[in-house]
């Protein structure tokens, strides 16, 4: 067994502080955390307990008329509190969508942000061959079982997807996360747009997130709420529950009638991080939502895709997705397939 010690922080000052100490990690729900200790793909040596400090799991509202989700606010805290379900549809349906109630019931809106990947060869520690667990060492999916892999953003280095639902919801909304740190400003805090905070592999996938070393997540902000009437989160999975997406789309719309004024799409299961589909999004925006132009639109949020041997079957899927989760967000139910 390795040997691990545990110290309670009682502020966010405390737990930066005490995370300067090397092999410190700070620890939330531990849903994903723990996973990755028991199977021996992380090795902490001190664990800092965040779940104490005062202020970080609550939900409250902004002057500008957003909305600041606590970084230890329960999953399902979080997609049943009434400003959340009321307001930003689309997430809540992006958390019930994501693990089961019972992990919801523990997991934090801060520890979702930094779940590792699923990927099987970097969770089982008898494949010596993954640079995001062993930096140099290869890609095994790259040869191997690479099914549920990325389509989108991957590189020579790492072909794994990001797997959190909530994330993909967040990148549709623009959201915008606090964090805490020691090298965070005058303040001790900075704010990172949601599109810089998750990376892409590069030749460094051992680094999923722009976080500095030491930073907490306290927060996560939401802008006014605008797409409150048109949202829906779509999961296409092998198995209806307790199953990490093939291909997800967390779909946004402000309509005025039958014309699209502005389109949010993002894409989960397809890349490293949650994928914003931005062409597709400005073929949309201002545009009547025709089905030939909305067809077009999603042909061109995949026109990058790169898919693996035994992937492919993604390209399609996801241009499916994104049809029917934009038809569905419109309140089209009729004819959608």
């Amino acid at each position: 067994m390795d040997a691990i010690s545990y110290e309670r922080a009682g502020d966010v000052a405390g737990a930066v502080r005490a995370a300067q100490q090397p092999g410190a990690v700070f620890i939330g729900g531990g849903t994903n955390l723990l996973d990755l200790m028991k199977g021996g793909v992380a090795r902490p040596l001190r664990l800092i307990d965040i779940t104490h400090i005062s202020g970080l799991d609550t939900v409250t509202t902004l002057p500008n008329g957003g909305i600041r989700i606590g970084a230890l606010v329960r999953n399902s805290d979080a997609a049943n509190h009434a400003l959340v379900r009321e307001q930003y549809p689309l997430l809540t349906q992006a958390f019930l969508a994501g693990a089961s109630s019972q992990l919801r019931n523990m997991a934090t809106v801060g520890g979702n942000l930094l779940q590792r990947t699923r990927c099987g060869y970097f969770c089982d520690t008898a494949f010596t061959q993954c640079n995001k667990r062993i930096p140099g060492s290869g890609c095994a999916a790259l040869e191997g079982h690479n099914r549920t892999h990325a389509i989108l953003g991957a590189s020579p280095q790492c072909i794994a997807v990001n797997p959190s639902d909530m994330s993909v919801a967040l990148a549709a909304l623009d959201a915008v996360v606090r964090v805490s740190g020691p090298i965070s400003g005058p303040a001790g805090e900075r704010t990172i747009p949601f599109a810089d905070f998750h990376r892409l592999p590069g030749d460094r996938p051992d680094i999923d997130t722009t976080l500095q070393a030491g930073e907490l997540i306290t927060a996560v902000d939401l802008p006014p709420p605008l797409f409150s009437a048109n949202a829906h989160y779509l999961k296409v999975r092998d198995r209806a529950s307790y199953a990490f997406a093939l291909v997800s789309v967390a779909a946004a719309l402000q309509m005025d009638g039958d014309h699209v004024r502005t389109a949010r799409i993002a894409l989960g299961g397809v890349a490293h991080k949650p994928w914003r589909a931005s062409a597709a999004e400005q073929m949309l925006n201002g545009q009547p939502l025709m089905q030939a132009r909305l067809h077009e639109a999603a042909a061109a949020a995949l026109h990058d895709a790169r898919p693996q041997h035994e992937n492919a079957f993604k390209v399609q899927l996801a241009q499916r997705a994104i049809v029917r989760a934009v038809n569905l967000a419109a309140g089209r139910t009729r004819g959608v397939a």
